[in-house]
């Protein structure tokens, strides 16, 4: 079989899955029983048809180039269940998915068909819909101007009540409660500046956190304040900085600088939800280049978003890079091929080297939490108070494992790999610990997923 045709495995099929319960109704759509007419091309094409409670099948067709799936069946989910649980059955049952030499017909042609002309089409029309919008530019500057200012005005509030917070002292903070930091972050989304406002949110909280909650109220306090003045003395900052200022103040940041075009390992995939809106972060790496970036994709709560790529492949591929000092975001640009699985992990190191990256993207971003790095031969052992660490194997240093992984499953199947050995693990290396996201043995071939 081809490399277009090389089939996934079932960790990376469900990667995809939206949540945990469309990864549990997949796996049990994942066997021959209720499926007929399946079938799948080298081009990257698997479809078939779905028997459900109702009269008609479903008629599930899936673009794993993309990838992206078309499914009769009312779920709002992306991928839904019925092309989860194809993709599973494509992944561990070749002879039910047989490969076809003929591309496919009927209605899952006609989807794909029209999938497939969308590119061409929108590189035919780009040219013409760019020529038919007209922006006015001196009205787009007044614009920017008086958001610029209701910032600005945001900015010199926020600074005051963070003084009167020092003056205080930081007890008054858990005296007061979080109401008068939530009046604060409101009057920050009444500014303009919604990643003032987020910020504000979280200082709320820490009075609530648990001991040592002053010392981090005094720390965040502080990226708080250096953030403000950096805003304040906007002009006086070297252009990559400001823009990063920009950025984490709440305003826009489009893509724009030169597409990169690389075999781009994807890493990690996971959500996150404010309750409003759900993001999804995706770890790429590039093994030609050596560069990191990280996609975001955003769907309404309660709908998972449209981007979803599995983890544990390579995909030939160009990214759009966003501006700013030592910003990883891109947008996903066009692919070149469907996915091949990754032949190895990335490039890493101990965990003296971890810290040291980390450390060196903070002089380029000060308000940075983390960042993605690689852990080579490190074991996963109990550390103090209850949490987990990552060791280094020989002996030299250990990385905490940050809260958020704690009591994940992801941790104890890390445990499980491990089995007390050496292993790669891939994450986000931060002030508040290592997010394992991903990971690599010697004793077992392929990428496990952690997230």
């Amino acid at each position: 079989m081809n490399q277009t045709g090389v089939r996934w495995t079932s960790e990376q099929v469900l990667a995809l899955a939206p949540d945990d319960a469309s990864r549990r109704a997949g796996d049990k759509l994942g066997t021959a029983g209720p499926w007929s007419e399946t079938g799948c091309d080298a081009a990257g094409a698997v479809w078939g048809v779905c028997r459900g409670s109702g009269s008609k099948p479903y008629r599930t067709v899936v673009d794993t180039t993309g990838p992206a799936s078309d499914c009769s069946c009312p779920s709002r989910k992306f991928p839904c269940k019925h092309a989860l649980g194809l993709l599973l059955l494509w992944a561990t049952d070749g002879a039910t998915v047989a490969e076809s030499a003929q591309a496919p017909g009927g209605w899952a042609g006609e989807w794909l068909d029209t999938r497939r002309k969308r590119p061409a089409e929108k590189a035919a029309n780009g040219a013409t819909s760019t020529a038919s919008k007209t922006v006015d530019p001196v009205a787009a500057r007044r614009r920017a101007e008086r958001r610029a200012a209701r910032i600005t005005s945001g900015a010199t509030e926020l600074e005051q009540r963070l003084t009167d917070l020092v003056r205080g002292g930081l007890a008054a903070a858990e005296r007061s409660g979080y109401g008068l930091w939530e009046e604060t972050a409101a009057r920050m989304v009444d500014a303009q500046a919604p990643g003032l406002a987020g910020r504000v949110r979280e200082l709320g909280a820490i009075p609530g956190s648990g001991p040592g909650w002053p010392v981090r109220l005094l720390e965040e306090s502080a990226l708080l304040h250096l953030l403000n003045t950096a805003w304040l003395g906007l002009d006086r900052l070297p252009e990559p900085l400001a823009t990063t200022v920009r950025t984490r103040v709440g305003l826009p940041s489009p893509a724009g600088g030169p597409s990169v075009r690389d075999h781009w390992l994807v890493l990690a995939q996971y959500d996150t939800s404010d309750g409003k809106l759900v993001t999804r972060r995706i770890r790429l790496y590039g093994r030609d280049s050596g560069r990191s970036a990280l996609l975001l994709s955003f769907g309404a709560a309660g709908r998972a978003p449209e981007l979803a790529l599995p983890v544990g492949v390579t995909i030939d591929a160009e990214i759009v890079p966003h501006p700013g000092a030592g910003q990883l975001r891109a947008d996903w640009g066009e692919r070149f091929g469907a996915p091949a699985p990754v032949e190895g992990p990335p490039p890493g190191g101990s965990v003296a080297a971890a810290i040291e990256v980390y450390g060196a993207a903070l002089r380029a971003d000060p308000w940075l939490d983390a960042c993605p790095v690689t852990l080579r031969d490190v074991i996963p052992v109990p550390g103090m108070g209850g949490g987990w660490q990552l060791a280094d194997a020989d002996g030299g240093s250990a990385l905490p494992v940050a809260p958020v992984a704690l009591g994940h499953p992801g941790l104890w199947k890390l445990a499980a790999l491990s089995g007390g050995g050496p292993v790669t693990v891939f994450g986000e290396c931060g002030h508040r610990g290592f997010r394992p996201l991903t990971a690599w043995s010697a004793e077992i071939p392929g990428t496990v997923p952690l997230t």
